[in-house]
């Protein structure tokens, strides 16, 4: 990503800027911390997955933002926790590793300036630890920190299919509308590839199960990819960045205290 001024805001990647310009923006910006995975998708998609999607769906949705606060982006966090994948193939951290990344990284935003965090994921295996670690800052640090997986942006009546699902016709949609190359697509089954993992078909509402073994019963995706077209990625891309945009957009709005704000 670089620099560029989508709807007249100035959106800069970390990475690209000088320490004395970080200094200068970061006690007014919002530091945006992308967050994925590097873990198996099944037999069409890549690796790198859930990294991908998560920058593509920040990347559109940061041409629609109207606020005037800067916005400065991190690098993207290719790795999450994945263990449960790795009977395929994952390169993961596990749940108290990722936790104390995030900290540092919130921590380290905090030390250099930052007062406005915002990390946006992109695997379902990170939810609970991006959450904790955005009450966790809070508790100790004079900041406003905020955590969304992108798919949750989606109200549940409007999440058609398995969303986001697992390397299914969810994410091999909106791979096949914005990188089709990186889609096998000789490999995009029409049949699921085994049993549906109890944690895909639930308890009651409310309630979160798990049972051992069962991802590696299913086959290692939650529902048929070959269903995925290009037409459906694009539409969701635009939907999905459409509703971050307008997260982002009252994140920024935000004071750094309750008193500040207006009624």
């Amino acid at each position: 990503m670089t620099d560029r001024e989508p709807s007249g805001q100035r959106v800069r990647a970390l990475g690209e800027m000088t320490s004395s310009d970080v200094r200068r923006t970061a006690p007014e910006a919002v530091l945006l911390i992308p967050i994925g995975a590097t873990e198996q998708h099944g037999p069409c998609l890549p690796m790198r997955t859930d990294s991908f999607l998560v920058e593509q769906v920040l990347a559109a949705g940061l041409t629609r933002l109207t606020t005037t606060r800067p916005v400065v982006v991190s690098p993207t966090l290719p790795y999450g926790h994945s263990q449960h994948h790795l009977f395929a193939a994952a390169a993961s951290l596990r749940p108290e590793t990722l936790l104390a990344v995030l900290r540092d990284l919130i921590d380290s935003a905090h030390r250099t300036g930052f007062r406005r965090v915002f990390v946006v994921n992109g695997h379902g295996g990170n939810d609970e630890c991006i959450r904790l670690a955005a009450k966790d800052a809070v508790n100790r640090l004079p900041l406003v920190v905020a955590a969304c997986s992108y798919w949750d942006l989606l109200p549940p009546g409007e999440r058609h299919g398995r969303v986001p699902g697992h390397a299914g016709a969810f994410e091999a949609s909106l791979v096949l509308a914005l990188a089709p190359e990186l889609v096998t697509t000789d490999r995009l089954a029409s049949a699921a590839p085994g049993p549906t993992a109890l944690h895909e078909r639930g308890l009651v509402q409310g309630v979160t199960v798990a049972r051992a073994g069962d991802w590696e019963a299913s086959g290692g995706y939650s529902d048929p990819p070959g269903t995925a077209t290009a037409d459906d990625g694009r539409a969701r891309l635009a939907d999905l960045a459409d509703r971050l945009a307008d997260a982002l957009d009252r994140f920024c709005g935000l004071s750094l205290t309750l008193d500040g704000e207006q009624a």
